[in-house]
Parts: structure tokens; C-alpha cells; sequence
């Protein structure tokens, strides 16, 4: 039995990738034919690509590990006919999202890393952590 509010999801891609920089390329053709297919516009396509880019090299570095033993999954799919929904799982030790230092504090400025998280949470429409920060839901509004 269904409630009242479960959203109607439909999948539309779903990959298995290794744990390897030049997996990226596999994603910028994914999210090009997912473009094509809904047709939705430039701005919401350039959000996408960043913010998923960003959560698949925080999986490759950051969750794996450069491990090449494990894999990264990343879902897309619609909800509700107006809303992409990206899931990116790794096989990593998790982390805390909250735990992060702010990019933007002046004492963080000039870090070279640390900016990843900062970006996808203000390129993705809603955005949460789950399974201890081994996966990541973006959604945009499409």
C-alpha cells in the first residue's frame, strides 16, 4: 500500500563505476544524454555537472581512497516529474558533512582543498547525507 506521501520516482540511469579519475568522462556523457533526454535547460545541466563531478571525485579520493577494489554507484532518477534526483554511493569509512571547516572562512581561504561539499550544496536545489556521509542525494529542480 502506497501513502500519500511517497513521490513517484523513475529511474533513469543507473551505473556501477571503478575507482578511477577518468570515470568522470563516463559521467559528463551520462548527464549529457539524461540532458537530452528531459531537455531541461543550460544552467540546471552546468549545476549538475559540477555538483555530481564534484560528489564522484570526493568518492574516488576522499571515500575510497583511490582504492581500485571498490566501486562507486551513482543513481539518477525523477521525482515527481520536475525534480532529478542523483544518489552517489562509495564503499568508504564515511565522514561527517558537519564536521567540515567552512571554505569561505578567511582562515580556509587559501586551502587547496575543501571546497567540494561547499559547491555541490549550493549548485544542488536540496542535498543530504546518508549511510554516515557514504552517500550523497542531490536533487535539482528541473
Amino acid at each position: 500500500m502506497s501513502s500519500s506521501t511517497e513521490t513517484k520516482k523513475s529511474l533513469l540511469k543507473k551505473l556501477e563505476l571503478e575507482t578511477r579519475p577518468d570515470v568522470i568522462h563516463d559521467i559528463e556523457v551520462a548527464i549529457e544524454e539524461i540532458k537530452e533526454k528531459l531537455n531541461f535547460q543550460d544552467d540546471v545541466y552546468g549545476n549538475v555537472m559540477v555538483a555530481v563531478t564534484e560528489a564522484i571525485n570526493n568518492s574516488i579520493y576522499h571515500g575510497n581512497k583511490e582504492d581500485q577494489s571498490k566501486k562507486i554507484y551513482l543513481d539518477f532518477e525523477m521525482k515527481n516529474d520536475y525534480r532529478l534526483l542523483v544518489r552517489v554511493k562509495d564503499e568508504g569509512e564515511g565522514f561527517d558533512p558537519d564536521a567540515l571547516a567552512d571554505p569561505t572562512a578567511p582562515e580556509n581561504l587559501e586551502n587547496i582543498g575543501g571546497r567540494g561539499v561547499f559547491l555541490m550544496q549550493h549548485l544542488a536545489d536540496e542535498i543530504k547525507f546518508t549511510d554516515e556521509g557514504r552517500v550523497v542525494e542531490m536533487c535539482f529542480n528541473i
